[in-house]
């Protein structure tokens, strides 16, 4: 496949910025993006959709991830680790990366739906 991305999520809870009597809840995320396809690419921007257990939705849009454009040939990785704060122990982020290839297409990179979820919040 000429274009192709595959994107891994790893997620973290973070006990110790995070405060349930608020209902704050603070997730790490680290992302693994790698170029699978036969065309180096650079990351333009992103699209988050953030839905929380009430099923409140946050969108996030906006140039880059973590202040970067990465350029990726084809075979290469990049990772990068963000967070997410929510009113709900559990919830679930999905979304995709805007990409343009060296040949001046412009793809998405689809991110799969992954849950987020405190300690002993799913029983």
């Amino acid at each position: 496949m000429k274009y192709q991305i595959d994107v891994n999520v790893t997620t973290n809870y973070i006990e110790e910025q995070s405060d349930s009597s608020n209902n704050r809840y603070v997730f790490a995320y680290t992302i693994n993006i790698t170029n699978s396809g036969e065309t180096a690419a650079k990351l333009i921007s992103r699209h988050w959709i953030i839905t929380d257990a009430t099923g409140n939705v946050q969108e996030v849009k906006g140039m880059g991830v973590v202040g970067e454009h990465p350029h990726l040939e084809p075979g290469e990785s990049y990772e990068y680790t963000s967070g997410t704060v929510m009113e709900t122990p559990v919830g679930s982020m999905e979304g995709s990366y805007q990409m343009l290839a060296d040949d001046e297409t412009e793809f998405d990179a689809e991110i799969p739906a992954f849950s987020l979820s405190a300690p002993h919040a799913l029983h």
